[in-house]
């Protein structure tokens, strides 16, 4: 007949028990860091140097982690062809590509934009060389400020490579996010319409 100890948990038992809990500890706290996704790269105040592959090219650039797209490529690249306009997304004049998508410049952090690859407005020149779709703008008289042009011609890019022959009703739709103040989009969907048609 057995006799039960009146000391309750021997000291060698809580040894044993701490020993088996902590190896299990250590087993679920390996199993959980593996199956936790990375964090992501975080940054403190001040400038940052960044890379963006911006017109085929890696370009470097110092910003702030608050800097927009826009700022990097007009205060740090020297591309001004993007417009600052109304600073909130609703005008377009800021429109460049990023993977072939038309996005507003002045709604993304620069930060956000490495490791993508980004088309601004002058990609569309060198030289005398001009882009078919640029040469419709002008033969077409798709503009008459000039002011919100940079960004109507990003998007009509957008729209040209996305649809290849777009419709009216689809132009519409893509030009949409874009403002012409002096009211020539009649002219801009003849110039897409036009490039769209291989004319010049």
């Amino acid at each position: 007949m057995t006799v039960p100890s009146d000391r309750g948990v021997s000291r060698r038992s809580f040894l044993k028990g701490s020993a088996v809990a902590g190896i299990a500890t250590t087993g679920l706290t390996a199993a959980a860091n593996a199956a936790a996704p990375s964090k992501p790269d975080t940054f403190g105040p001040g400038e940052h140097e960044i890379t963006l592959l911006v017109n085929g090219k890696e370009r470097k650039v110092k910003v702030e982690t608050r800097t927009t797209l826009l700022d990097a490529l007009r205060d740090g690249l020297d591309l001004t062809g993007a417009k600052k306009i109304c600073d909130r997304g609703s005008c377009g004049g800021c429109t460049v590509l990023m993977d072939g998508e038309a996005i507003t410049g002045c709604l993304m952090l620069a930060m956000d934009a490495v490791g993508h690859s980004l088309q601004t407005i002058e990609s569309l020149s060198d030289g005398d060389k001009v882009h078919p779709l640029v040469q419709n703008f002008v033969h077409c008289d798709a503009m008459q400020c000039g002011f919100c042009t940079p960004g109507m011609v990003m998007s009509s890019l957008a729209c040209l490579q996305k649809r290849g022959k777009p419709t009216e009703a689809q132009m519409r739709s893509d030009l949409s996010g874009n403002i012409c103040r002096c009211g020539t989009y009649g002219r801009v969907m003849e110039a897409i319409g036009k490039t769209a048609g291989g004319g010049k």
